[in-house]
């Protein structure tokens, strides 16, 4: 996937586009929704399909008070739209700047002066320009003058239920630790990826070393408590069953930010320092806990693997190590 980061960077010859416009954080099954229908207009008439978003949450700049935590860092979000199949994304600099453009000017200069676009794709409640005038109806009344359509994506229900999908929902789900929720609606396990680097080495001593991600990741972490999941090391290939910890670790209280450690079941004298590692979190197991004893720490460590690895599918005899997709 082309990754541009301004409109002038977008070849004259790039060719007609199919261009969904949106922030797209956390890339959930909803926006996939919409990147597919891209790709089957994009298919009809021989077009390249565009992903036109912001390097920040628009909020930050027009309404920083009512701004949410990303989902996912925009490198990160490059990333999961790469995965999706598109030709190219267009990662706007949302500044004071982009947001005094008037709609017209925003449609005119973006859509069609850099991309060329046959078919745009939005959101039913979609807002751009400046005051967030800019309308659907709008944007079809430019494309009517500009020999572009636009095609309005109704919002996507997770399979049996009535709540639409959307980023509102996952911080939701994230904050309540709900993981496995969380993944039904992004489609996706629930992850945060990172170099792993050194800690206090407590997990070691206690006979559960553990992958520790930067206290300061540019991604949002579930909530407090212990989880069963996945330890994706793309520095080696191999993926590792995982008893994962999130907090700051209130039996010793001597942790000042929260942090992800991921404990690789069946994998003693495991080195990850420096590698690049992805966790996923696909269940709950409880909430965090602090332990009046070492003994109690011990065992309640010892209790959250086995539940884990029943949760995993993970036998004594079966490290389940496996090449990383």
């Amino acid at each position: 996937m082309i990754v541009f980061r301004d409109p002038a960077e977008v070849p004259a010859d790039f060719g007609r586009t199919v261009a969904a416009i949106g922030k797209f954080d956390g890339v959930h099954s909803g926006h996939r929704a919409v990147f597919r229908r891209a790709q089957q207009d994009a298919a009809r008439i021989g077009a390249k399909t565009v992903a036109v978003t912001f390097d920040r949450n628009p909020l930050s700049v027009l309404r920083p008070d009512r701004c949410p935590d990303d989902l996912v860092s925009v490198e990160r979000k490059i990333e999961l739209l790469s995965a999706c199949g598109l030709d190219a994304v267009l990662v706007l600099t949302f500044d004071e700047q982009l947001a005094s453009r008037t709609a017209e000017d925003f449609a005119q200069a973006i859509l069609v002066d850099a991309l060329h676009v046959a078919t745009v794709l939005v959101g039913r409640d979609f807002r751009f320009g400046s005051g967030g005038r800019g309308t659907p109806a709008l944007l079809a009344e430019l494309g009517a003058r500009s020999d572009f359509t636009v095609d309005v994506i109704e919002d996507v229900f997770l399979q049996g239920t009535d709540r639409r999908v959307s980023s509102s929902w996952v911080r939701e789900l994230l904050s309540a630790g709900d993981v496995a929720l969380a993944g039904a609606v992004l489609g996706r396990p629930v992850s945060v990826r990172g170099e792993v680097v050194h800690g206090l080495k407590r997990g070691r001593e206690l006979g559960f070393p553990t992958a520790n991600l930067p206290a300061l990741l540019d991604e949002m972490v579930p909530a407090d408590g212990v989880y069963a999941g996945r330890l994706v090391d793309h520095t080696t290939g191999v993926v590792h069953p995982a008893a994962i910890s999130v907090g700051t670790n209130p039996t010793f209280d001597d942790v000042l930010q929260r942090q992800v450690e991921a404990h690789a079941i069946d994998s003693p004298g495991l080195d990850l320092y420096g590698h690049d590692v992805t966790v996923e979190f696909t269940h709950r197991l409880r909430g965090m806990t602090a332990f009046d004893s070492m003994d109690a720490l011990v065992a309640g460590i010892a209790s959250d693997v086995a539940q884990a690895r029943i949760l995993l599918g993970v036998t004594e005899q079966d490290p389940a190590n496996s090449p990383a997709e």
